[in-house]
């Protein structure tokens, strides 16, 4: 059995599917659920967080020249 998602026009399966490609199929769609409206937003790692702490205090900074601090955080 597969499990898709019809989105614009097209059904995506949501897990990998062992077909040839190009393959011609024939299915018959059964709604299992509503459609989720609102997009998942994904929870940023602890790594992520500290990058985006590092680019806040950046862009609060003032200082917007990139270059002028290029070697600011090199070994």
């Amino acid at each position: 059995m597969i499990t898709a998602i019809f989105e614009n026009g097209v059904f995506r399966p949501t897990e990998k599917v062992d077909l040839p490609e190009g393959v011609t199929v024939r299915f018959e769609p059964e709604e299992i659920g509503t459609p989720n409206l609102a997009p998942a937003v994904p929870t940023p790692s602890d790594g992520q967080l500290k990058i985006y702490d590092v680019l806040t205090r950046r862009f609060n900074s003032g200082s917007r020249d990139l270059a002028e601090r290029h070697n600011e955080h090199q070994p």
